[in-house]
């Protein structure tokens, strides 16, 4: 059969489709597909990118198989080419069906073998010749990031962004513990819209934007020039701005006057902004109320510590872009003792690998169990985080976490709260001053206050160690479950 008799049959299979899907849904992921050729009782499609080809073939593919046989009267083989070429020109329809998705199925699946339920987000543009913007690390890609229950919706909306910067999702507020891949999400952002847009980057922490304020501001003062223009013209003129941990702003009254005038200007012309953060909008404290309802103008998205199919996929993945080999028995290992943060797992995974590549010995069961023992140990990998803890005793106690982390001083939430730092005291290993902060930004002296205080209680109350004995045992199911 000829080329022009399957363009045809595709052609009024698109047409069924259209159809069968309504036209919001047909429009983000049909509109960029093109027909390229035929041979045999098959069909070749073009696809902007591989996230596009992963997402259409586990979606739709059955159903463009069934309409295709319907139309031909018998089956046809379908098979996608990756052709980049018309990813730019299907952005905007695409960023339908990406925004959709940050409410449905998530990101499609990378190659290599994954755990079930998960998946992770690939990208295939060429890489550019054009320079890359600073901070803008090359490996923080959609591709590298593993998609699972705990991160499905934040990085479907990462995606939707990055195809159409300015016009959804804006600001865009990412907020989590210590190495849960915030970092990672913001600036996949930036490497996608780097890597396929034309649009100005500035990435950077918010440490090195507060010195650079600070160093000019104290030039201005001692020569008594103004040498904050060109400060305000860098952050002011860009297309896309990416800030990385702006707790570091609480208290500091002069960078947060610049930054909610660099907001208005970017936001008002349509510019993207992302933000990450340690903690939700809500427990930023000394910070200008008008600044915290900005934040609260566009999208804010959490994220979990990873659940154990998310840990697995994770650890499958950093083990293919290493070309390292690692039993599975021995991810499993991994996978099951170490549940606090993706950062603790790379660090598990390169201590096993460092140690094949020193001694040309391969990992086994036995090796990784003796290599990551200490690990193991640790508190923190028994997925006992600080949220947990406050979560599970606010509860006991018919509050909410809210309470506990509030500065209501009434003694039906005073007591539990002191509780609840005293058992996040004696399971984990978090410090005093991560506590004062998970705590809505306690300082260490409240807590060992606190501490002190329930310690003074057990000597004469024998029911409240019943007590706090439950709450041990509550938490670790509760955390068990997470």
């Amino acid at each position: 059969m000829a080329n022009t008799d399957y363009e045809g049959f595709w052609n009024e299979t698109l047409s069924r489709l259209r159809t069968d899907l309504g036209e919001e849904e047909f429009s983000g992921w049909f509109t960029d597909l093109r027909f390229l050729r035929a041979e045999e009782k098959s069909v070749v499609i073009g696809v902007p990118s591989s996230f596009h080809r992963d997402k259409v073939k586990t979606r739709y593919q059955n159903a463009i198989k069934i309409r295709l046989k319907e139309l031909a009267g018998g089956e046809i083989a379908l098979e996608f080419e990756v052709n980049p070429g018309s990813s730019l020109a299907g952005a905007e329809s695409a960023h339908s069906g990406a925004a959709r998705d940050a409410e449905n199925s998530g990101a499609a699946g990378q190659k290599g073998e994954k755990a079930p339920g998960v998946t992770a987000v690939m990208t295939a543009a060429p890489k550019p010749k054009k320079p890359r913007p600073a901070y803008l690390k090359e490996d923080f890609t959609f591709d590298r990031y593993v998609i699972g229950e705990n991160n499905r919706f934040a990085a479907s909306a990462a995606i939707s962004i990055s195809r159409n910067p300015g016009t959804a999702y804006n600001p865009f507020y990412i907020y989590g513990g210590v190495g849960l891949g915030k970092t990672h999400l913001m600036q996949a952002i930036g490497n996608y819209i780097y890597e396929n847009l034309d649009n100005k980057i500035i990435s950077i922490t918010a440490e090195d934007f507060l010195n650079e304020y600070v160093q000019l501001i104290s030039e201005s003062k001692i020569t008594g020039e103004n040498r904050m223009d060109g400060f305000k013209k860098k952050f002011r003129n860009t297309d896309v701005l990416l800030i990385d941990d702006i707790q570091i702003f609480e208290g500091k009254t002069g960078v947060q006057e610049e930054l909610f005038h660099t907001y208005n200007t970017l936001l008002n012309a349509k510019k993207q902004l992302v933000f990450t953060c340690d903690r939700p909008i809500t427990e930023l404290k000394k910070f200008s109320e008008r600044l915290l309802t900005r934040f609260t103008e566009g999208i804010s998205v959490d994220l979990q510590p990873p659940r154990y199919e998310e840990r697995f996929a994770i650890l499958k993945s950093i083990i293919e872009s290493r070309n390292a080999s690692i039993p599975d028995e021995v991810i499993d290992l991994i996978s099951k003792n170490i549940s606090s943060n993706i950062r603790d797992l790379k660090s598990a995974l390169n201590t096993l690998i460092a140690y094949m590549e020193l001694t040309g010995q391969s990992i086994t069961l036995e090796i990784a169990q003796q290599r990551l023992r200490d690990m193991f140990a640790s508190p923190r990998q028994a997925n006992l985080s600080i949220e947990n803890i406050i979560r599970v005793v606010a509860e006991y106690f018919n509050l909410s976490p809210n309470d506990l982390k509030g500065k209501k001083k009434t003694q039906n939430i005073v007591s539990p709260r002191q509780l609840a730092m005293y058992i996040a005291r004696e399971i984990t290993d978090y410090s005093t001053t991560e506590l004062g902060q998970a705590f809505g930004g306690r300082d260490h002296a409240t807590v060992m206050h606190s501490i002190d205080k329930i310690k003074a209680k057990l000597l004469t109350d024998p029911a409240l160690d019943s007590t706090i004995e439950s709450l041990k045992r509550l938490i670790k199911e509760f955390s068990a479950k997470s």
